[in-house]
């Protein structure tokens, strides 16, 4: 128990700040015994201690001896307002680092869907999956399941070597890193192991209700349409939905309609469902790929200001050709 601390000198501080009481650790279990009134203190003074590890990863006699003063009301009161939404190893903090990253930790906090749009670097998936960990750890939440479609760049998954799992991985991979930076490498692959944190791909949804657990679409762009309905569909009781996405880095053959697209069309006006949009500013990698995002946005909006107006050259060819061909067909037309 990461609570006991080296050589149980946290036990110890414990039963110094519970004189009256007998507690004692065996394997995963603690036990207490003694008044009803201290041990009704314990339990709150408990509850408190197994948050701050769960949110830490880790706590000191300095910790526990503030924790045994505190008033339970009032701590998880002032922990509710905290801005950092989780704490990783080593005590690294994930806070929302810019405006419409705090809109998306409000919007995730106060509805159970939200659609996160907007270019790579602007920490959509990051924020949704600390936001995901930070529920699991308050038990808000049974489980994460992070999930992506597997399609990259117009590669085919046939073509790739491997098993199924090494086919896969390379696609997962940005969840992954995601999640070490937010948990103890070993507690990941704990969690991975006993189905508390799933990473699959899209089509392993179908068929399945969600209970109770952080679902997570990244790279939504590439789901088709079907694929959209069919995940969203798989939303159970207490569930939160996060999908994030880029509409221009659609990966999907052409004939082939963006289910993130769409979704966003369909479901805009649907109480009960937000949508945040990330720009150019929201981009927290190397200052260049905020100018990168900016030029590519502008080339794209030239470019289709540039194909609607040969799209209106066609349209007025076509009806003036059309107006010609009906007044030579006509004898009773003059000049």
């Amino acid at each position: 128990m990461a609570f006991l601390g080296p050589n149980n000198e946290n036990l110890r501080a414990m039963q110094t700040h519970f004189p009256k009481l007998k507690i004692v650790a065996r394997g995963t279990s603690l036990k207490a015994m003694g008044d009803h009134e201290d041990l009704g203190r314990f339990e709150e003074v408990m509850r408190m201690v197994f948050w701050h590890v769960d949110r830490y990863n880790s706590i000191g006699v300095d910790e526990l001896a503030r924790l045994a003063k505190s008033d339970e009301s009032d701590f998880f009161n002032q922990a509710s307002k905290d801005d950092v939404i989780v704490y990783g190893p080593g005590g690294l903090k994930v806070t929302a680092r810019t405006p419409n990253q705090k809109r998306l930790v409000d919007a995730v906090r106060k509805h159970d869907m939200v659609f996160a749009v907007g270019p790579a670097g602007t920490g959509k998936t990051y924020t949704a999956v600390a936001m995901a960990v930070a529920a699991l750890k308050d038990r808000r939440v049974k489980k994460i399941i992070l999930t992506r479609p597997a399609v990259e760049a117009g590669e085919n998954l046939g073509f790739l070597p491997g098993d199924l799992k090494e086919k896969l991985d390379p696609y997962l991979q940005p969840l992954y890193d995601a999640l070490t930076d937010m948990l103890p490498y070993e507690k990941v692959a704990d969690h991975l192991e006993k189905g508390v944190i799933e990473v699959a791909p899209l089509a392993f949804m179908r068929g399945r209700t969600l209970d109770k657990a952080f679902v997570i679409l990244d790279e939504a762009q590439n789901a088709t349409s079907a694929q959209m309905r069919m995940f969203l569909t798989r939303m159970g009781k207490e569930a939160k939905f996060v999908v994030t996405g880029d509409g221009s880095q659609v990966d999907l053959p052409r004939n082939q309609r963006s289910g993130l697209i769409d979704a966003l069309r369909l479901l805009e006006d649907v109480e009960g469902i937000a949508t945040i949009k990330l720009t150019g500013l929201d981009v927290i990698r190397h200052r260049l790929v905020g100018a990168i995002i900016d030029r590519f946005e502008a080339d794209d909006a030239k470019r289709a200001e540039d194909a609607e107006a040969k799209k209106e050259a066609k349209r007025a060819a076509r009806e003036l050709r059309e107006a010609q061909r009906h007044a030579s067909s006509n004898p009773f037309i003059e000049d």
